[in-house]
């Protein structure tokens, strides 16, 4: 009978037995026949025919399994019962598929996420043939000038195509406050080179950008579903830009955006259009202005080694054609010296891959402990659950079922649950991988990523339910047939086991949940402590009840002669502001993620050629320490003294004053910076301030030069301001607004408060610290249940001799202390065995860390009273319940 047919068959039992009946049942009717022809009567000749014919039962199962795949069969069968005897459990059922759900969710979560933002490939054609074109092979992710991409452009010989890139935020609100949408400017060949295809009207080319181009636009596929409904008339409207009219050209398809992976754009422009919206001040033109990143595609007869020498071929008379003007002559030689490289890029680029790569892979062994853990949890309900079914067991195995047999029936069981508890987890899996991205994106930053289960993702969860399975059903299957049928039949209900030494398998898989999670408890504790040090240490301010204003004026049309007038006119109706204590501007703000750095010269102070010798700087205004809340340590503040063609004052911090002039005071005393290849005017030092965060609230360096704006005779169109309220900052909102719009109303505007402005800098730190004390949390919990179980158990297993103690003298709470001993005992051998694993966990962490060492004593030691006291709590109850134990009662259950 072919396969097909005898698959088939598994579906129609009922009719198949009675087809085989029928068969039997000719069969003898037709030997029954031919024996009465012999001679024989009716009544003899069928008792010999089903003489002869043999046992009908035996033959009818013979038959049967000729006709269906037996195996199959017989593993449908055993897939029935473990259903049913899991039915008749539900309380065990529901603990064991929800520990399973929790740590195979959580891993694959994690996975989900490691997949999006490092394992998985651009969906874009052939991604293996994606390079990346930096300025060396030491540094191939670097930035490119707009001059130095085009000389690359209409050089290059290796390539199919080549792009360029660069992502920026576009504010499309007509005025007020702005509204940013994620957006890039693109080369001529970027949708093609990726392969991108219209969902509607065209996407850009390469007539698109070119000097002098129209201001045109391709809006994503998201952005026209959100924005526009998804109206086939978009086609030859306008958006508005930067103020700007762009006439929208195409609507991109669905899937791949950008080769930023975390990005999500939502509007493209050719590159050109970059002097439609900067007019005078574009960079399309500009030699020392690097913001173009450059990805090509190999041509088809081009190895990478051969491409890598043709690109540096091209290299010399690249950055000949492109010196950038006003450099001093050291750095123009450098510059000439630069080349090209390249490196494959076929999973695009990602400062979250970056960023967040190797915290993943913490996470990623994190939730490894936990699942572990869960295993450990349900191998223990299983041995209890093995234990209370040796009758059944003992009797499969007296009438002749072989140990084999029945240790797959309960392996059977144990994949039921690996599989029930897979798909569980991964509902849990898509409810918190979109959570971890909420910890790491903000409304300014927002992160973007496809969370989708694809086949690898699926492999992984599938995977893991597999090891799984074997990992919690193994032991407990094997031990569970390894019962003397005999001794099981005569001991009755309670089992074969006596005393309480028969389940020190139970108490070691305790033992190693509680090393799993200490290990887990420190490492969350360490970086829990880190966050909460980053959070509370001085940065040199206080942000607290400040509000970050920047103003934008571009769109005003308003001369550069006229803006100082305006922005003083600004301050100083936001300084009158009921509710208002201080208000300043700045060019930066505090760990704004923006910079400016420059080398100084001094008297007695070398300035060294490395990262060390660079010393930050902020233009601000008068009032900015104050409202700050920096502490003015010596001189003064700047005033209405410091103007344009005044002498030219700075103030310091702590960390440059003892950088660049030791222990000598600094003030009055000149520096200058470099400017080519001769040096600025010099600048007098007439404050000193306390130091402060400018990048980070990491920096071991913060040594800073503050400038006055109020020296700057040319401004740019806009502005930055803080502004300290005595109550709710965002009480100020409606008036600063008001304030703006006076000067014009196609002003906008950008609010946020300096403490949102911080906790975004810490994202990373709390994403590790949320997570890793999530996880702690559900390892604990896990363990303890797992010791609650084994405890009951333990203690339900010895009522006898919990009965004879009592009969014998033994009060309520020495047998209190002898049960809550054994719980003692137990922990503090996990706690032991799992103190190497906790140090290694701080070791791993170690880059993370901040204000905390690696092996933290007070964080080792409260995990490990955290971890006692709340195993004493799980054991409390079946101690209470040992100690109250009728001995009577108990003595009667044997």
């Amino acid at each position: 009978m072919s396969l097909i047919r005898r698959l088939l068959n598994l579906g129609r039992d009922e009719r198949l037995s009675r087809d085989v009946q029928r068969e039997l049942q000719f069969h003898i009717a037709e030997r029954a026949e031919e024996l009465r022809a012999q001679g024989m009567s009716e009544q003899d000749a069928l008792r010999e025919a089903r003489k002869r014919f043999g046992n009908p039962t035996f033959q009818g199962e013979r038959t049967r399994d000729a006709n269906i795949v037996t195996w199959l069969d017989s593993l449908r069968g055993d897939v029935r019962y473990a259903l049913r005897a899991l039915r008749r459990s539900p309380a065990f059922t529901i603990v064991a598929i929800a520990s399973l759900a929790l740590g195979i969710g959580a891993n694959t979560a994690i996975y989900t996420l490691i997949d999006a933002v490092v394992l998985r490939e651009l969906p874009v054609p052939r991604p293996e043939e994606l390079v990346q074109v930096g300025m060396d092979d030491n540094d191939p992710d670097g930035y490119f000038t707009n001059p130095l991409w085009e000389q690359l452009r209409d050089r290059q010989t290796g390539f199919s195509t080549l792009t360029a890139f660069s992502e920026t935020d576009f504010n499309i609100a007509d005025g007020g406050e702005v509204r940013h949408v994620r957006s890039a400017w693109v080369s001529g060949d970027f949708f093609a080179q990726f392969g991108m295809r219209p969902a509607l009207g065209r996407l850009l080319t390469r007539a698109d950008d070119v000097r002098g181009c129209p201001a045109t636009t391709v809006l994503g596929h998201g952005f026209w579903q959100s924005e526009y409904g998804g109206k086939p008339d978009v086609v030859g409207k306008t958006i508005a830009i930067d103020g700007k009219p762009f006439q929208i050209v195409g609507v991109a398809a669905p899937g791949f955006s950008i080769p930023e992976v975390g990005r999500q754009t939502q509007l493209y422009a050719p590159i050109c259009t970059e002097a439609v919206l900067r007019g005078k001040n574009s960079t399309l033109d500009a030699r020392s202005n690097w913001w173009l990143r450059v990805i090509g595609r190999r041509a088809p007869d081009m190895s990478f080694e051969q491409l890598r020498h043709r690109v540096k071929a091209i290299a010399p008379a690249s950055y000949a054609a492109t010196i950038p003007p006003g450099w001093a002559e050291a750095d123009k030689k450098h510059y000439l010296n630069r080349t090209f490289g390249v490196r494959p890029v076929e999973k695009g680029l990602s400062s979250v891959r970056s960023r967040y790569s190797k915290p993943l892979l913490i996470m990623m062994g994190a939730v490894g402990l936990v699942l572990l853990i869960a295993c450990a949890n349900v191998a223990n309900l299983l041995l209890a659950r093995a234990a209370a079914r040796q009758r059944e067991v003992a009797i499969r195995l007296a009438i002749g079922a072989a140990r084999k047999r029945v240790m797959r029936q309960l392996l059977t069981e144990s994949a039921i649950l690996a599989i029930v508890g897979a798909v569980a987890g991964m509902f849990v899996a898509r409810w918190g991988t979109s959570g971890r991205v909420a910890l790491i994106s903000s409304a300014n930053d927002p992160v973007w990523l496809d969370l989708s289960f694809n086949p690898r993702v699926l492999g992984f969860t599938a995977l893991i339910a597999t090891v799984t399975a074997l990992i919690f059903g193994l032991i407990p299957a094997w031990r569970g047939t390894r019962v003397s049928p005999q001794t099981a039949m005569k001991a009755g209900g309670r089992g074969v086991a006596e005393g309480h030494g028969r389940f020190t398998i139970g108490k070691s898989l305790v033992v190693a949940q509680v090393a799993l999670s200490l290990t887990l408890l420190v490492g969350a504790g360490l970086l829990v402590g880190s966050l909460r040090n980053l959070s509370t240490l001085d940065p040199g301010f206080s942000a607290q009840g400040v509000l970050i204003v920047d103003a934008g004026f571009r769109r005003a049309g308003i001369p550069n002669e006229q803006f100082p007038a305006i922005r003083r006119g600004v301050m100083e109706r936001v300084r009158a502001l009921p509710g208002v204590k201080s208000a300043s501007a700045s060019d930066l703000t505090p760990v704004g993620g923006s910079s400016w750095n420059d080398m100084i010269y001094a008297d007695g102070y070398t300035a060294t050629t490395g990262r060390d010798g660079y010393i930050w700087f902020n233009e601000i205004s008068d009032g900015y320490f104050t409202t700050m809340d920096t502490r003015l340590l010596a001189g003064r503040d700047f005033n209405a003294t410091d103007v344009p063609g005044g002498q030219r004052v700075a103030i310091v911090n702590q960390a440059t004053a003892s950088m660049v002039f030791g222990s000598a005071s600094p003030l009055g005393k000149p520096f200058r910076t470099k400017a080519g290849d001769t040096f600025s005017e010099p600048y007098t030092i007439v404050g000193v301030v306390e130091s402060a965060k400018y990048n980070n609230l990491r920096e071991t360096n913060s040594a800073t030069i503050y400038l006055p704006n109020s020296q700057n005779a040319n401004p740019s169109p806009s502005i930055t301001m803080e502004v300290r309220a005595d109550g709710d900052p965002l009480a100020l909102v409606p008036g600063i607004k008001s304030i703006v719009a006076d000067v014009h109303r196609s002003a906008t505007l950008d609010i946020r408060t300096l403490e949102s402005q911080l906790a975004r800098s810490l994202a990373r730190e709390r994403m590790l610290a949320v997570l890793s004390a999530l996880f702690g949390g559900v390892a604990l919990a896990l363990s303890m249940l797992g010791l609650y179980g084994v405890m009951a158990y333990t203690v339900a297993r010895r009522r006898n001799e919990i009965g004879v103690r009592i009969a014998l003298g033994a009060d309520q709470t020495r047998v209190l202390r002898m049960v809550l001993g054994d719980v003692a005992r137990v922990v503090t051998l996990g706690l032991v065995l799992g103190a190497a694993g906790a140090i290694a966990s701080g070791k791993l962490v170690t880059a993370f860390l901040y204000g905390m060492e690696p092996t933290e004593p007070a964080v080792l030691a409260t995990a490990a009273v955290v971890l006692m006291a709340v195993a004493l709590g799980a054991g409390l109850v079946p101690a209470w319940r040992a100690s109250r134990v009728d001995p009577v009662a108990a003595l009667r259950e044997d």
